[in-house]
């Protein structure tokens, strides 16, 4: 990954080309996974308004001034995104996250608890 890439969310976005690489994921309709912090991104490329996502507590007026809908729970499936909240969360995020990617949809949405 090119340097100009790396960094942690609050970083990337407010990197142009890291912004303009995560926003082609959903122009192209991919499926895209975020945890913890990592919603920032979604945030920049705009793919959070209409969106029901989860993330760390901090970002939760981010995503709600953004368009998103917040909730506190340990992952969301929403249209093609998979969220969650913190490391504890990994297993459910991992299970999710494999479970969209190879279906390669997601359309729908899913609240698992």
């Amino acid at each position: 990954m090119p340097d100009t890439l790396k960094g942690n969310p609050d970083q990337l976005r407010m990197n142009p080309d890291a912004v303009r690489f995560a926003k082609q994921f959903f122009d192209q309709g991919k499926p895209v996974a975020a945890i913890c912090d990592g919603p920032w991104m979604l945030i920049e490329t705009g793919a959070v308004r209409g969106r029901t996502v989860t993330s760390w507590p901090s970002l939760r007026t981010d995503i709600r001034n953004a368009g998103g809908t917040w909730v506190d729970q340990e992952v969301i499936v929403s249209d093609g995104v998979v969220t969650s909240r913190k490391p504890e969360d990994i297993p459910a995020f991992n299970r999710e996250m494999i479970s969209l990617f190879s279906k390669q949809s997601g359309q729908s949405e899913r609240k698992v608890a």
